[in-house]
């Protein structure tokens, strides 16, 4: 085993480790679980979907937070710092905690190579093993059945939305993506559908393995009422509820995932109506429809495909009349740059396009030529995001809005700015 010192060492390290960034397959992140004994003894809970898998992550950790149980939560990726994957209780773990993680890892691997995001998963399971939580969540970064966290067994699986994203190792239709995000779903096991379209394949592979298949709309929902909601699941009922403090009209749906994963283990992790509600107010999720305060008003929105930005757009149209609306934005080289604009083009009156220099990147020139093909008339070019960013607070007024979306990159080099100005 070599010696790294810092965490940023050992990410960088990882980084060269093996040859793919990406390597969807369990075989070789298995044999180092397996190494490693790396068997959790406590509940555990899987999210997929293309999008809000990470919002009902954080209602599921604030909510058994509330109830007073430990909480293990990995999610990705990170926006500001690497720690903010692997949560406990809460609060991002330690450079400390997840170097000694590291270690234990590459101590069992012998000469196995895993990827960046393999080494995480573990990571964090193995962080959590170590302070004993009393549950651990974990979201599927990519698809489901052939993702890392795919090598543990969770007590409740939740899908919370099938739509296009990552066509290239996925598929290019709902079906194909259904299907593999169904991949987390358990024989015997609570199999939970948050999408209230769900695709044949997924429905078919959860009954093929004899899953225990709930779906949103059949076997449980909601009935909103003025400033509160009531959740039903089956003959059960949570009644006089918060509204999530998580923005969006989409965030109910997800909120009905989260109560629907904990009515499945209920007998294992009962939870009572107060730390429900205490959980549903406190939810915390940054760069999701986050809305912050002061003036002008700021949106950062990390929505960075069709599905999301449908969603954004419709929570913008709930926000007060903003005299001139600004897009910072952003976007990966393979995302469907093209159907975003379209979605998005009659929300902002100026568009500031920024570079990203990363792979995958583009330059702010090449965002701004698709802008002007799609008819935005009103577009500028940033070499970089802190420019863009800079150049919108330049010319916003007070009763101006500013939102900045495209990618977890185009929000992260926007919270840096805001923490460091220049």
């Amino acid at each position: 085993m070599t010696m790294r010192k810092t965490l940023d060492d050992w990410l960088s390290w990882q980084e060269s480790l093996h040859g793919a960034v990406i390597d969807m397959g369990l075989a070789r992140v298995s044999r180092v679980r397996d190494a490693m004994g790396l068997k959790p003894a406590c509940p555990v809970i899987m999210v997929a979907g293309t999008n809000g898998k990470g919002s009902t992550c954080a209602m599921l950790s604030s909510i058994f937070r509330a109830a007073g149980f430990k909480v293990g939560a990995y999610t990705s990726p990170h926006i500001l710092r690497y720690n903010e994957r692997i949560a406990i209780d809460l609060k991002p773990a330690s450079d400390e905690r997840i170097i000694a993680s590291f270690e234990a890892i590459d101590a069992a691997r012998g000469d196995t190579t895993l990827t960046y995001f393999e080494f995480g998963t573990l990571a964090a399971v193995h962080s959590f093993v170590a302070e004993k939580v009393d549950v651990i969540i974990l979201e599927v970064g990519l698809g489901g059945r052939l993702d890392a966290v795919n090598i543990f067994e969770p007590d409740v699986s939740v899908v919370v939305s099938v739509d296009l994203d990552h066509q290239a190792i996925l598929g290019d239709n709902r079906e194909d993506i259904g299907f593999e995000k169904a991949g987390i779903y358990r024989a015997g096991k609570p199999a939970i559908c948050v999408d209230p379209e769900p695709p044949k394949r997924l429905l078919d592979h959860a009954a093929a393995i004899g899953a225990e298949l709930k779906l949103y709309g059949r076997d449980f929902g909601y009935t909103r009422m003025d400033n509160q909601w009531s959740f039903r699941c089956g003959d059960h009922a949570r009644h006089a509820l918060p509204i999530p403090a998580l923005r969006g009209a989409y965030q109910m749906v997800n909120a009905c995932g989260a109560l629907a994963a904990l009515e499945a283990i209920r007998d294992k992790l009962p939870v009572g109506i107060g730390a429900i509600k205490q959980g549903l107010v406190e939810v915390e999720w940054p760069g999701r429809f986050q809305v912050l305060p002061g003036r002008p008003a700021v949106v950062l929105d990390v929505g960075h495909n069709p599905h999301a930005v449908k969603a954004m757009v419709a929570a913008l149209k709930q926000l007060p009349y903003a005299e001139n609306r600004y897009a910072v934005f952003s976007m990966l080289a393979d995302k469907d740059m093209a159907a975003v604009v379209e979605l998005a083009k009659g929300e902002f009156d100026h568009w500031l396009a920024a570079g990203l220099d990363m792979p995958r990147g583009q330059s702010g020139e090449a965002i701004a030529a698709v802008l002007k093909n799609a008819g935005v008339a009103s577009v500028s070019a940033f070499d970089t995001v802190a420019q863009a960013w800079s150049a919108a607070l330049s010319r916003a007024g007070d009763n101006d809005r500013i939102v900045v979306f495209g990618s977890f990159h185009t929000v992260a080099e926007v919270e840096a700015a805001r923490r460091h100005p220049v």
